[in-house]
């Protein structure tokens, strides 16, 4: 794989569904570029697609329309066989760690089970030497092998569902708001557990969440997503020191400072009901929402274009507010 060719990458991937009222909108359109080794942060607020959008990366969602390319090859191509052995390459760490492991199984039960199922080591006793090793790896204490979900934390829990994607040596890792059940201090250890592992294994990560504060800190680049759509692109530092896109700005404003000295800062206030994503129609989404709209934005979609080389921004205005 040449050096500038993106170890993931979509292209105008669409997912609809259908409802009584029409065609729901939860993808509409996503184009994103994930370099190996780096992490996209996908954030906006619940409901604007961003879960929907990993899950269709990975087609435990089928797409709608569109493309997905890992490595360069169009997976929404693959048959049943060649997706199974495409889930090897790729994982996801779900939101919520005790709905997604199995409560009846012991913890190396949970972590061995993709080998076994894979039949990735030629005895159970490789598997299960294997299965130790991870749970090292995640910081799991050797004494909870034998111990089962219900008797374990949230921050335990989540350990258990990060050895089980990495059970599969994959490349490529979905992490779907993977601390957004956590306490503060939890969040942290996980974070940094992510980042580790990503220098030491060469990971890829998708990662999901809500939280602004949380995606600077492990993303290189991040995406804007706004009812079904992406609203603005941009490296991390960039985003934040540049936002352009007034929904940015809404969301960056909201995020808490521990400065006494910033008491009296303006924040950002998103009036307005939020369009409904069922046959959303032409025209910027966010228009109903945001102070500077003019007639133009609701006349016609309003494209992605580049500010900068790096910089993208779905707004009629991105250049005057």
């Amino acid at each position: 794989m040449g050096a500038s060719q993106p170890l993931l990458e979509t292209r105008n991937l669409k997912k609809y569904f259908n409802t009584a009222a029409g065609k729901l909108h939860a993808v509409d359109d996503i184009s994103v570029r994930i370099m190996r080794r780096e992490t996209l942060g996908v954030v906006g607020e619940s409901g604007c697609g961003k879960s929907t959008l990993g899950r269709t990366i990975l087609r435990l969602i089928e797409p709608t329309d569109g493309a997905i390319l890992f490595k360069g090859e169009d997976i929404t191509r693959l048959k049943a066989a060649g997706m199974r052995e495409m889930r090897m390459r790729m994982q996801i760490i779900f939101q919520d760690p005790y709905s997604s492991i199995n409560p009846r199984m012991s913890v190396s039960e949970i972590i061995a089970e993709y080998m076994l199922f894979h039949k990735m080591y030629r005895t159970r006793a490789e598997a299960w030497n294997r299965t130790a090793q991870l749970m090292n790896t995640v910081g799991l204490a050797r004494r909870l092998a034998n111990a089962y979900p219900h008797e374990l934390d949230g921050g335990r829990r989540q350990r258990i569902g990060i050895a089980r994607a990495l059970s599969m040596n994959p490349e490529f890792i979905v992490c779907d708001e993977p601390v957004s059940a956590l306490d503060v201090s939890i969040q942290a250890q996980i974070l940094n557990l992510l980042l580790e592992l990503q220098r030491e294994f060469g990971l890829t990560y998708l990662f999901i969440t809500h939280d602004l504060s949380v995606v600077k800190h492990i993303s290189d680049e991040i995406m804007v997503m706004y009812l079904g759509q992406c609203v603005e692109q941009a490296p991390a530092d960039e985003l934040f020191a540049n936002p352009r896109h007034p929904y940015t700005k809404a969301l960056l404003s909201a995020i808490p400072v521990p400065d006494i000295s910033m008491r009296d800062r303006e924040i950002v206030t998103i009036r307005g009901e939020v369009k409904s994503p069922i046959n959303p129609g032409i025209g910027c989404r966010f228009a109903g929402r945001c102070e500077y709209a003019l007639d133009r934005c609701l006349q016609a979609d309003v494209p992605l274009v580049g500010l900068s080389e790096k910089h993208l921004c779905a707004c009629v205005r991105a250049g005057e507010v």
